[in-house]
């Protein structure tokens, strides 16, 4: 959605054995990394304890394979563009996507850390903007961005990027009046096992996410009971561990402590919707699964960031500072990046427990 624009996290770091005497909210959650920018970061992903990518704009891309140090990674021809999402494989390969109207939305990829960097494909359509990638293997791949001419865009990929083909689910894809999504984290849109996809939409007078069973080619959509009805609220983010059990949290970003419920849980694929509270109270910009963990996930977002152990039913905050996206490797490896070049590493205690 062109309105707005945030970012997305991953990766981890070993928990201190005196922090893990102590309960998590009483804890300190996260250690400041110098990331040698100050631009908005809003992309992220984990690869592993030592190794993450994050991307933000102008044309921003930062490398870790230690853990610890960050650098920086020219993008040649991306220097006006914001890389709202990224997806990394290994320390060697990654594909960034930025958003934007047009031809400033774009997808290109590294096989060699960031060295030289490939352009795969430009937004064919002038009214187009995306808003988010993911994988679910390093060959397959799905792209979404905003409706145009009624229906949402959504474009597959079964090699690596090298191609991308539209998908034209005429009925599935198409969009209330006022629906857009939010390219805040790059996490409106999330993958899991070998073929479900799921994206979430903001604007409209009803949330809805969006559920994919065949890697992309067919969706149906289902209503989630949080707070929309204006331009700048809705859903921002969702998120599954599985096939089935599922969190969507969202807001207002104009409204970063708005009361109510800012979040809501699936145990059915998405088909339907509980609301809960997600901690801290307010806006949330993102919310992942924790690999490792299969009921633990982390939100976060201009309100702070919490986590909850029991699949979303209820939830303890973890830290107030304002980021924009998260992502983790494990229970007790992960990042966070935010405003100003904010990169924060996760030092608390295991998010297991």
């Amino acid at each position: 959605m062109r309105a707005i624009a945030f970012a997305a996290v991953t990766s981890l770091a070993a928990a201190l054995p005196a922090l893990a005497q102590q309960p998590l909210a009483q804890q300190r959650a996260w250690q400041p990394q110098a990331s040698g920018t100050q631009v908005e970061l809003r992309g992220l992903a984990v690869v592993s304890a030592t190794v993450a990518w994050a991307s933000g704009a102008k044309g921003t891309v930062l490398r870790t394979t230690d853990g610890s140090t960050w650098t920086a990674l020219a993008v040649p021809g991306a220097e006006a563009l914001d890389l709202r999402d990224i997806a990394a494989f290994d320390a060697d390969t990654a594909i960034a996507m930025s958003a934007g109207p047009g031809a400033a939305s774009r997808i290109y990829r590294t096989r060699d850390g960031g060295a030289t960097w490939q352009l795969l494909i430009t937004n064919p359509d002038a009214k187009g903007f995306w808003d988010a990638i993911a994988f679910w293997d390093a060959r397959h791949g799905v792209v979404f961005g905003d409706p145009v001419d009624g229906r949402f865009q959504v474009r597959v990929t079964n090699d690596g990027g090298d191609t991308w083909r539209a998908v034209t689910d005429e009925e599935g894809l198409r969009a209330l009046p006022d629906e857009g999504a939010f390219a805040a984290s790059g996490t409106c849109l999330t993958v899991a096992g070998s073929a479900d996809a799921w994206f979430a939409t903001g604007g409209a007078q009803t949330p809805r996410v969006f559920h994919s069973k065949d890697g992309g080619r067919t969706w149906q959509a289902s209503a989630v009971p949080v707070a929309a009805g204006a331009p700048a609220r809705g859903l921002f983010s969702v998120g599954f561990r599985d096939a089935r059990v599922g969190i969507a949290t969202g807001g207002d970003y104009k409204d970063v402590h708005m009361a109510g419920a800012n979040g809501a849980r699936s145990e059915d694929g998405g088909a339907s919707w509980t609301p809960v509270q997600v901690l801290p109270a307010g806006y949330m910009s993102v919310v992942v699964p924790v690999p490792g963990a299969p009921d633990t996930f982390v939100a976060a977002g201009l309100a702070g960031s919490g986590y909850s152990v029991d699949a979303g039913r209820s939830w303890k905050a973890l830290d107030g500072t304002p980021v924009n996206t998260v992502g983790f490797a494990s229970p007790t490896a992960g990042w966070a990046v935010g405003p100003k070049g904010l990169v924060l590493k996760y030092v608390g205690a295991p998010l297991n427990r």
